[in-house]
Formats: structure tokens, sequence, C-alpha cells
């Protein structure tokens, strides 16, 4: 017969170990699943990433369900054009996305001819002559992949559909406390440029920095359970893979 201390004694264990989980996931870093291809080739829908919670200070969405425990930020520490950053999305406080700085509260952002433009100055760059394959959805798509540099030096992947379908833009200025972000995968992602479903992101959703992907699987190839295809499932080759 199990003692009433024995149920106890657990029900202790298990609650500290709550706390002590919910302390390192609001203060210090946080696990991540991709579920989208926004920001191939960078992140692939499968990988599995920590994000570091301290890099940019804390608000209320730094805790599990964001509650309002905090007006503004607190220990606040200013991102930088090129990180990869979990947010919230601004239209409804809740759902977490992954995307690229690029433009920061004062900036002007604009889409001329498919080439992208920083305050007036177009952002350089270099075309990689191999592809990879790339998805939007289920779907792979033709696309051309480029070697994107940032004012500040920060050099990561993009692609683009070879058409270019996002050539031209208005220009977009970000307002005082918000950030511009667009995914990598230039032609297939919500991001900044759409006004009514993401737009500019409040300094207040910033949840933290990714930092490096610590496992990857592509489960579209064979079920989880098919442990006898995991040699080709599981992306050994990007554990461990920093994020830039």
């Amino acid at each position: 017969m199990i003692s009433k201390n024995f149920i106890i004694e657990n029900a202790k264990t298990i609650f500290y170990a709550l706390i002590i989980a919910v302390i390192i996931r609001s203060f210090f870093i946080q696990p991540f699943y991709i579920p989208s291809s926004s920001m191939e080739p960078t992140l692939l829908v499968g990988d599995r990433l920590f994000v570091t919670k301290y890099s940019y200070g804390y608000s209320k969405h730094s805790f599990p369900f964001s509650p309002p425990i905090l007006d503004g930020r607190i220990f606040s520490q200013k991102p930088e054009v090129g990180d990869v950053i979990v947010f919230k999305t601004p239209a409804d406080n809740r759902t977490d996305y992954i995307k690229r700085l690029i433009g920061l509260p004062g900036d002007n952002i604009q889409f001329i001819n498919g080439d992208l433009f920083l305050n007036n100055n177009q952002i350089f760059k270099s075309r990689v002559p191999k592809n990879d394959i790339i998805y939007c959805g289920n779907q792979t798509i033709d696309v051309i992949k480029f070697k994107e540099k940032l004012p500040n030096g920060a050099i990561h992947n993009t692609v683009y559909l070879k058409n270019y379908s996002f050539q031209n833009s208005d220009v977009f200025i970000v307002p005082p406390k918000h950030y511009f972000f667009l995914g990598d995968n230039r032609d297939c992602s919500k991001d900044s440029r759409y006004l009514t479903s993401v737009g500019y992101v409040h300094e207040d959703n910033l949840v933290g920095k990714a930092q490096f992907i610590f496992f990857s699987s592509d489960f579209r190839i064979a079920s989880i359970f098919s442990f006898w295809k995991w040699h080709k499932t599981i992306r050994f080759d990007r554990f461990f893979k920093t994020i830039n």
C-alpha cells in the first residue's frame, strides 16, 4: 500500500521540478520547434532550437501565457540588425513567430524591382550558384539563392523566387520602439511587409534570440515510428549548428 508520505514527497518533487523548469524557460533558455518554411534555408521545418531569453531583457512575453506582471521591458538590451528573433505576433500577442531583424526604429525599408533597400541604400547580395531544395508549405519552389550582407556586416542566406513575386513595395517607416522583420524565404513568408497580419513588432513582443539548433528531423520522409529510416529522417549534420 502506498503511504501518504510517499505521495506527498513525490508531489513536492514534481512541484519543485516544474518551478525550476519555469524559471529556466522564463529567464534563461527555451526550446522552440520550426513548423514552417518561411526561414529556409536558415531554418528548416523540423529544426528544434534554443532561444536565449536574457538577450534583450524581459517583458511579460518572457513568461508562459504572457501574464500581465511587467509593464514594458526590464534589463532591456537592443537587438542588432540580422539577429534571428522569436517574437509574439502583434495580431494576437500570443503566437510565436521567428524571423530575421531587418529594420530598427526610425529605419525605412523598401523593395524596388525585387531588391531590398534599407535607409535608401540597396542591400548587397551575391548569388550562390548551388541552390538547396526549398519548400513553401509542402511544395518545392524554384528559387535563386543569395548571400545577403547587411550594413553592420552581418551575412546570411536568403532565397527569392526566380520571378521575384514580391517586386515592389511602399516605403515602410519603422515607428519608435518597433522593429521590422523579414523571413529568409522571401517569397514564402508572412512578415512585417504584411501590416494587417504581422506588421511592425513592438519591443515588448520580443521573446528571445535564436542561438543554435540542437535537433533536426524531416518526418515528411517517413513516420517517427519508422526507426529503420531514421538515418534518412534525422538531419545529423544540423545538430548544434549555430544560427546566423
